[in-house]
């Protein structure tokens, strides 16, 4: 049987949309209470959902903040040699704390962000194994410093108008679900080794079944349930919908690398928070002091965003426009050309 292919946003049929953004409202919303607000039938939005995932355009899947345990995230651009790109990069997109990489620059850079969940293990990365590697002629890492929009903020333009005010008041409380904060916290979580059990579990599947969670955490589902509540309401983790942009007809991706004056890093971060394009954004250290991943439909657009949009912002003093040429990871998702891969060993019928 061959793998379905996302070629374009034809792909995804209005419903189809409906259906994601009620998910981006509540990623763990229960098929009936969607079927109810959106005037489905359980069954054609369960369906709907399950040939989405299938067809690798979603998955929903838990995220955790290496900031709430205490570890720094870093963003690191590797100039390799012609030819080497592509290997180091698939090496590294094996790792369980690269969360993210991608092939820029024509295929001869690598961008990818660190997540490590210990020190010793983000310094034998950056400090040792990278430097070593004989393809890698420059390495530049830079830490994030405060992030101003990610994660479950992540509301495409494209989904935006798709559902009524009164369908997504009654989905979830309505705002961003992101809130600006520092990237490592002063207060501190700690995790049991029931807590890691979930959370690997979330991981695989962030929709898994209370009663699913609690035999892969060793708890039963009541316990599961004030856990995960726990977990989320401290911003341990986040539940987080990941769409392929090719299914929503984004077909220009960037890393924007971006100076702004000191002055004036906040507000830029801030405003570029507010815009739909901006799926990340974050002041770091180094050259750049602030850098975004941005989606457009098209080069055109990309064009006019960063011309218009972010060129045009009060203190902007110069910005670095890098084309995303093939994503192979993102928030923790392979990506298999334009379609997002569950791991080998989870059941993908849910």
């Amino acid at each position: 049987m061959s793998r379905p292919e996302i070629a374009d946003s034809d792909m995804l049929e209005p419903d189809d949309v409906r259906i994601l953004r009620a998910l981006q409202i509540d990623p763990r919303v229960g098929f009936a209470t969607v079927a109810k607000v959106l005037g489905l039938s359980e069954l054609t939005v369960a369906r709907r959902y399950r040939r989405m995932r299938r067809a690798g355009a979603i998955r929903v899947i838990g995220v955790v903040d290496p900031g709430a345990l205490g570890q720094s995230r870093w963003m690191v651009r590797l100039r390799c040699r012609p030819g080497s790109a592509t290997a180091i990069a698939e090496a590294l997109a094996q790792r369980d704390d690269i969360s993210w990489v991608a092939l820029n620059a024509a295929g001869s850079e690598i961008t990818c962000a660190v997540r490590s969940r210990s020190q010793e293990q983000r310094d034998d990365l950056l400090g040792r194994r990278l430097p070593r590697t004989a393809a890698v002629l420059d390495l530049q890492a830079s830490v994030l410093l405060r992030q101003f929009v990610g994660g479950r903020g992540h509301y495409w333009a494209a989904l935006a108008g798709t559902l009524t005010p009164e369908q997504e008041s009654a989905l979830g409380p309505g705002g961003s679900p992101f809130t600006e904060r520092p990237v490592v916290r002063n207060q501190l979580s700690q995790l049991s080794a029931q807590d890691e059990k979930l959370l690997a579990a979330l991981a695989a599947d962030g929709r898994a079944s209370l009663v699913d969670l609690a035999a892969a955490a060793d708890l039963t589902p009541g316990r599961v349930s004030r856990r995960l509540h726990a977990l989320i309401s401290g911003g341990v983790v986040h539940i987080d919908v990941e769409i392929a942009p090719m299914a929503l007809g984004y077909r220009a991706r960037a890393n924007l690398w971006m100076r702004a004056h000191p002055g004036k890093i906040k507000a830029v971060g801030r405003a570029m928070a507010q815009m739909p394009e901006v799926g990340f954004a974050a002041a770091v250290s180094g050259p750049y002091n602030l850098h975004a991943v941005v989606q457009c439909r098209d080069l055109d657009e990309l064009f006019e965003f960063t011309t218009d949009r972010i060129g045009t912002l009060p203190g902007v003093e110069g910005m670095e426009v890098s084309p995303i040429v093939r994503q192979i990871k993102q928030a923790g998702t392979r990506v298999d050309g334009d379609r997002l891969t569950d791991p080998p060993s989870e059941d993908s019928r849910r």
